[in-house]
């Protein structure tokens, strides 16, 4: 658990199901007044980012809500994302099927919006396709190095059917060294070679490697190709990945593979394999 959720959940003393009102406003000044109980912060703004509908659970909504905290002691600013589920008299952090046992969690996100689907994210398919795949992934993630490019060498031989569209997401936390690995597959890609991603998935390079040198060399290896340390720093490189992961944060994405299927998160991450 983070610090921030940590600090947060010492401040919610009352029950887990509270009683509110469901409207944006009156969501946005109850957890506002709530969270401000805690004598750490120093300001707080909540904002509610989107509401969407529970499906299968019609009288409940769920409440993007979106945390600006300035902390007394730390001094510093922490953002934090986060959905409140609320049917128009209680608000609640989770809710939980009491049939399966399933947190709701698993079965609402933020909706991808159109403006999410950019030309330079799309590797393979047409624009106009009847499905749009969205992947966000990092390259030395185990699960991804295996699941991704099956799944994108499944689709692209269906470009009529299948729109691609892949968004660097290194998780820097725990692979240190994919950040710079996907900068180097975004400067390769600048330049027109084609299947880099396919190619990035094949790169060895410990994920703890800080060395940025060794890790482009590993990348140049692969690719046979001669990038070097400066084009990693380019402004169109580091426009592209802050592009990505401002995607990321805006959908709340936190985990890789995240796989968006026609514009909805897909647990299952195999709505492809059963698309007609």
């Amino acid at each position: 658990m983070s610090s921030m959720l940590k600090l947060l959940a010492t401040t919610l003393t009352l029950s887990s199901l509270l009683w509110a009102d469901s409207s944006t406003l009156e969501v946005e000044k109850f957890l506002k007044d709530t969270y401000s109980a805690n004598p750490n912060i120093k300001s707080i703004n909540v904002k509610v980012t989107n509401v969407t509908e529970v499906k299968g659970f019609e009288d409940w909504s769920a409440y993007y809500v979106e945390l600006d905290a300035m902390l007394k002691k730390e001094k510093r600013q922490v953002v934090q994302k986060m959905v409140w589920f609320s049917d128009g008299k209680i608000i609640s952090k989770e809710l939980f099927d009491l049939q399966s046992g399933q947190n709701l969690n698993e079965f609402v996100s933020v909706p991808f919006k159109d403006e999410f689907y950019k030309k330079e994210n799309l590797i393979y398919g047409n624009a106009n396709a009847k499905y749009k795949v969205a992947i966000f992934s990092d390259p030395l993630c185990p699960f991804c190095r295996t699941f991704v490019p099956e799944a994108i060498e499944y689709m692209k031989k269906e470009p009529n059917k299948f729109a691609i569209y892949y968004f660097h997401f290194p998780l820097d936390s725990l692979h240190p060294a994919a950040v710079e690995l996907v900068k180097a597959a975004i400067a390769l890609e600048l330049k027109g070679r084609k299947d880099v991603l396919l190619d990035l998935y094949k790169v060895k390079v410990d994920p703890k490697e800080k060395s940025n040198e060794k890790i482009l060399a590993e990348f140049n290896k692969v690719m046979k190709s001669d990038i070097k340390m400066f084009e990693l720093m380019s402004k169109e490189v580091v426009a592209h990945l802050k592009s990505d992961l401002a995607i990321a944060d805006a959908l709340m994405v936190n985990g890789t593979p995240t796989i968006f299927f026609d514009g909805h998160i897909d647990k299952t991450k195999n709505k492809y394999k059963e698309a007609k």
